[in-house]
């Protein structure tokens, strides 16, 4: 941390109090913590554009989000949106912290979060944005993680957080059984960087800058959030062998083999296919509910993927 730094906190009250990042702030070394940061509070109306337009207009040079998933994609969507160049900073407080797991930001831990937010280096980071034609109207939003609809939505945001800190990998067998039943397969178009559309069939269609979700399961063993594009996992898993073969190439193709043989492309299968692709079109035959970084924002019928390179600088 420099002296010349200012330093803006963009919190969500849902998730803590001011007090107690205070609190946290006070714990840190006093190279670190000999700050006097700027408060700016989210809302239900607001989750964060806002209070960091707020902050940077005040001249912040970094923004720290502290809160869930919503406050630190808000809080990334004004920064890539508005080419501000302050840089971003994370304080997970939710209960995915799918961007924080995927950067290895302490969670749990709010001082060493603030510490990392503080201390570390900014490094550039892709963001995603999503057109989706939902029923009622149209939506533009800003991703940091993953998008797309199908079951890892249901993964996400269904598993029970009591069940997972006492069986692990089995409450998202849990959460999947149930995520299944609420999956059937339909009828799509997909275009992939403005070439023609094919038609396919699938439950589940990831579009992801990051590859990783709750409980270390990896979905996308190729994102890469500063490489221009995003990678895509698209499930057509049907019958008790479909599910096993989708399993296999998880846990197996893209997990162990992965490992031992240090192979760097993400292996399809018959029920799981992987892409890459810097713009993504999706035509669906009937209105899915939509994921974006763990959060439902509606059901929708087309949803336009454009990325956004090197769109914001996160300290990691």
């Amino acid at each position: 941390m420099t002296a010349q730094q200012r330093i803006a906190i963009v919190w969500n009250p849902s998730k803590t109090t001011k007090e107690e990042l205070e609190a946290a702030l006070h714990e840190l070394e006093p190279s670190e913590g000999a700050l006097d940061p700027e408060w700016y509070e989210t809302s239900t109306e607001d989750a964060g554009q806002g209070p960091a337009a707020a902050a940077a207009d005040a001249g912040a040079s970094l923004i720290v989000a502290a809160g869930g998933d919503g406050t630190v994609r808000a809080v990334a969507e004004y920064l890539a949106e508005s080419g501000s160049g302050a840089e971003l900073g994370i304080v997970p407080l939710g209960t995915g912290n799918l961007l924080a797991r995927n950067l290895g930001v302490p969670i749990g831990d709010v001082p060493a979060a603030f510490t990392r937010a503080l201390t570390s280096a900014a490094k550039p980071f892709d963001v995603g944005w999503a057109d989706i034609d939902l029923v009622g109207g149209t939506e533009r939003h800003a991703f940091v993680v993953m998008a797309g609809f199908g079951i890892d939505a249901h993964m996400i945001t269904e598993t029970d957080d009591e069940l997972k800190a006492k069986a692990g990998w089995l409450a998202y067998v849990e959460s999947l059984g149930r995520a299944v039943a609420a999956s059937d397969v339909i009828d799509l178009r997909l275009g992939l960087d403005g070439g023609a559309a094919e038609d396919i069939s699938a439950h589940t269609l990831i579009v992801g800058n990051c590859g990783t979700i709750q409980g270390g399961i990896t979905l996308l063993p190729d994102a890469d959030p500063a490489d221009g594009e995003l990678d895509l996992l698209i499930l057509n898993a049907d019958g008790i062998a479909g599910w096993a073969d989708t399993a296999r190439n998880m846990i197996w193709d893209n997990g162990i083999k992965r490992l031992i043989t240090g192979g760097d492309t993400a292996e399809s299968s018959e029920s799981s296919t992987h892409r890459r692709a810097a713009t993504v079109e999706i035509e669906l035959s009937e209105p899915r509910m939509v994921e974006i970084d763990g959060e439902d924002i509606g059901e929708g019928t087309r949803v336009s993927i454009t990325t956004q390179a090197g769109a914001v600088r996160i300290r990691s």
